[in-house]
């Protein structure tokens, strides 16, 4: 697996590349604008042409972008689903212009209106965006959740229900986290665990359909259906669940971005990260 973490653009969006390599990242995710807000101020020209010199100059292999956290394509209201298809578009256009690889997004939330209305909502905004920028290449990636409330794409079969229903391979994919996906109900924990998950997996979405990975451990409990990052080796996925997922050849050459706590000051922000990724890292078997 490619690592790498999320990283700030608070110092500007083309330093972001540059921090990423200093704590040791092969791959990096950015949001592009404040996650928690609406509006977003235009990209500009010179920014992105630098982002993108600096993606290259530090050999960032690949380059996720995580929407705002404000976008629910399920939703059953006509007002919020409108603005959030508006929001998911302009992302959209924003990480295809910084070159990003992909784009990660929760799929959204049925607040009420049940789970098949909910994911024909948010199948149907997809498919909206991606027709409304049809001269972008960037893959728009469901982001596995923990399933907590209404909240959609806890399960492997919601997943793969989007996809079919969505019907654009070149497109999309999927999003790993490993947070969520233990706190919905996969145990990976033991090798056992892990095959019996990754069969799961294979037999719904397939593991093809994997594009990226947010590598988190879990401090809540499993089956929990709470998203509380942990991490690596402090939560209760534990070392050995990680082990059977950096083996694995399949996600060789898949980026795999950390989202776990921060705990450094200001003078070493990112230095729980470079903790995480060490760990990470001498938990893969020389070959």
């Amino acid at each position: 697996m490619l690592l790498g973490a999320h990283v700030s653009i608070s110092g500007g969006i083309d330093l972001a590349p540059v921090e990423a390599r200093k704590i040791g990242c092969d791959v990096m995710q950015i949001f592009s604008k404040n996650q928690q807000q609406w509006s977003s101020t235009p990209l500009k020209p010179e920014a992105v042409e630098a982002f993108r010199k600096n993606v290259k100059d530090q050999r960032i292999q690949s380059v996720g972008v995580h929407t705002s956290y404000l976008i629910n394509l399920g939703s059953p209201q006509p007002s919020l689903q409108e603005r959030s298809r508006a929001a998911f578009k302009e992302e959209i256009q924003r990480a295809e212009m910084l070159g990003a690889d992909h784009l990660i997004f929760h799929p959204g939330a049925h607040t009420g209106s049940g789970e098949a209305a909910g994911l024909a909502s948010i199948a149907s905004g997809v498919r909206w965006a991606l027709e409304e920028t049809s001269d972008c290449k960037v893959r728009v990636l469901l982001e596995t959740a923990a399933g907590q409330g209404s909240t959609l794409g806890s399960t492997f079969e919601q997943l793969a229900h989007m996809l079919s229903s969505i019907d654009a391979t070149d497109r999309t994919g999927i999003c790993f986290d490993t947070c969520h996906v233990f706190a919905s109900g996969y145990d990976f924990r033991t090798e056992k665990g892990y095959r019996s998950t990754m069969e799961k997996l294979e037999a719904t979405v397939g593991s093809k359909h994997v594009m990226a990975f947010h590598v988190n451990d879990a401090l809540s409990d499993f089956g929990s259906r709470v998203d509380r990052h942990a991490n690596i080796g402090d939560g209760n996925i534990g070392l050995a669940g990680f082990r059977s997922l950096l083996n694995d050849k399949r996600f060789a050459t898949v980026p795999g971005y950390l989202e776990t706590p921060l705990k450094g000051d200001k003078a070493r922000p990112y230095a729980a990260y470079e903790t995480d990724l060490r760990t990470l890292r001498s938990l893969i078997k020389k070959r």
